[in-house]
C-alpha cells in the first residue's frame, strides 16, 4: 500500500511540475495563405459566389472600381509562425526535442512589462503598416507614383516665402522623391545650413526652389526645411487587403507581389507555388523577420517550389534549409520580381 501511494504521489508531483508555467515561448509552423486566393472568416479557402460558399468568403486582395483582377495559375503564399506564449514545462521540453519547433526566451520576443493586449495591439499595427507599405510599393511599380505635397509652411522656417501649400516636391538635388521616408532621407543627407535644390510642381508647372535648411532646435542639429507634408498616390481603383488572425509585419513582401500579380496581365507565379517572407518599406526594401526555420517547414508542407528569403535571414535559412525547397535571396522588390522571372524562364535565381 505504501509503495502504491508513493508511486501515486510521484506521478501527481511530476504532473504538477509539468504544468508549471515557464518564461519561454514555443514557435512552430503556422498557416500559409495564398495572397491570390479567397478565404472565409474561418481562414478556409473558398470561391466567392460559388454554391455553398460562406457569406464571409472574400478575396485576400480585392480590386474594385478599376481593371478586372487577373487570374494566375500558381500561388503566392505568405507564411506564418504559431507562437505558444503561455507555456508549461512539458511543452518546452517537447519543443527542445523537436526539429520543427523552437523554444525562445519570452523576453527576446516581447517587452517584459507589456501586457498581452499591448502585444496583440502592436502586432496588429505592424500588420496594418505592412499592408500600407505593400500598397505604396506595388502601386509605384505599376506606374502610380507617390506625390508628396506641402500642406503647411512653418512661419519663420527654412521654407517660409519659398514653398507654398499645394507644391508637390518631385526631387531633392536631382534625386526623385518616391516616398515620405525618401524625402526625409534626402533632407538629412547634408548638414543644417546646406542649400537644397527642390524640384517642385506648382500649379501644374515644374519649377526649382532653393531652400537652406535650419537646425531643428538650439540643441538639435538635425536639418529641417520647415514644412508639413501630405502623401497621396492617385489611382483609378480601390485596393483592399483583408486577412484575419495574422499579425506582424513579415507578410509585406508577399502582399506587394500579390497586388502586382492581381493588376498585371502577366502571371508572376509561372503556375508554380511560390512562398516567401520579409517586411517591405516604402522604398521597396525587404527586411528580416523571425521564425525562419518554422516558416520553411510551413512553406514545404504547402508544396512551395521556391522560398523568397530576405538577404538578412539567409545564413539562418541556409542552416535550416529543407530538401526540395530552394532559397532565393532578395533584398528589394526588384530582386523578388527578377527571381520570379528567372523561375518562370526555367532558371535558378540567386540563392542564399
Amino acid at each position: 500500500m505504501t509503495v502504491v501511494l508513493g508511486a501515486l504521489l510521484a506521478v501527481l508531483l511530476l504532473f504538477a511540475i509539468g504544468q508549471v508555467k515557464v518564461p519561454y515561448v514555443v514557435e512552430s509552423a503556422g498557416p500559409t495563405v495564398d495572397t491570390l486566393s479567397a478565404v472565409d472568416d474561418q481562414g478556409e479557402v473558398c470561391t466567392p459566389g460559388a454554391p455553398g460558399a460562406s457569406a464571409s468568403c472574400h478575396d485576400v486582395i480585392s480590386v474594385t472600381g478599376g481593371p478586372a483582377a487577373t487570374k494566375s495559375d500558381g500561388q503566392l503564399r505568405l507564411v506564418t509562425v504559431n507562437v505558444q506564449s503561455s507555456t508549461d514545462l512539458v511543452s518546452v521540453i517537447r519543443g527542445w526535442w523537436s526539429d520543427e519547433e523552437a523554444v525562445v526566451p519570452y523576453e527576446l520576443l516581447y517587452p517584459p512589462d507589456a501586457s498581452r493586449e499591448e502585444i496583440d495591439q502592436q502586432g496588429q499595427e505592424d500588420f496594418k503598416n505592412s499592408q500600407s507599405s505593400a500598397e505604396t510599393v506595388a502601386l509605384r511599380e505599376l506606374g502610380y507614383p507617390v506625390r508628396i505635397a506641402v500642406e503647411t509652411v512653418v512661419a519663420g522656417g527654412a521654407s517660409d516665402g519659398r514653398l507654398k501649400p499645394g507644391d508637390v516636391i518631385d526631387t531633392v538635388d536631382g534625386t526623385a522623391v518616391t516616398s515620405n521616408a525618401k524625402l526625409l532621407e534626402l533632407i538629412q543627407a547634408k548638414p543644417a545650413g546646406s542649400t537644397l535644390k527642390l524640384g517642385v510642381t506648382r500649379d501644374k508647372t515644374p519649377t526649382t526652389v532653393e531652400v537652406t535648411t535650419k537646425p531643428a532646435s538650439a540643441t538639435d542639429d538635425t536639418p529641417r526645411v520647415g514644412i508639413e507634408v501630405k502623401t497621396d498616390q492617385p489611382h483609378p481603383f480601390t485596393l483592399n487587403i483583408k486577412l484575419d488572425d495574422i499579425a506582424g509585419p513579415s507578410a509585406g513582401l508577399m502582399f506587394t507581389l500579390g497586388i502586382i500579380d492581381k493588376l498585371k496581365p502577366e502571371d508572376l507565379t509561372g503556375g508554380k507555388v511560390i512562398a516567401g517572407t520579409g517586411t517591405i518599406d516604402d522604398e521597396g526594401n525587404v527586411g528580416p523577420i523571425g521564425g525562419i526555420p518554422q516558416k520553411l517547414y510551413g512553406a514545404k508542407a504547402a508544396g512551395a517550389k521556391i522560398f523568397l528569403t530576405p538577404a538578412a535571414n539567409c545564413e539562418e535559412a541556409k542552416a535550416n534549409a529543407l530538401p526540395g525547397l530552394p532559397l532565393a535571396k532578395v533584398s528589394t522588390l526588384q530582386d523578388a520580381l527578377a527571381a520570379l522571372a528567372t523561375v518562370r524562364a526555367g532558371g535558378t535565381p540567386p540563392s542564399c
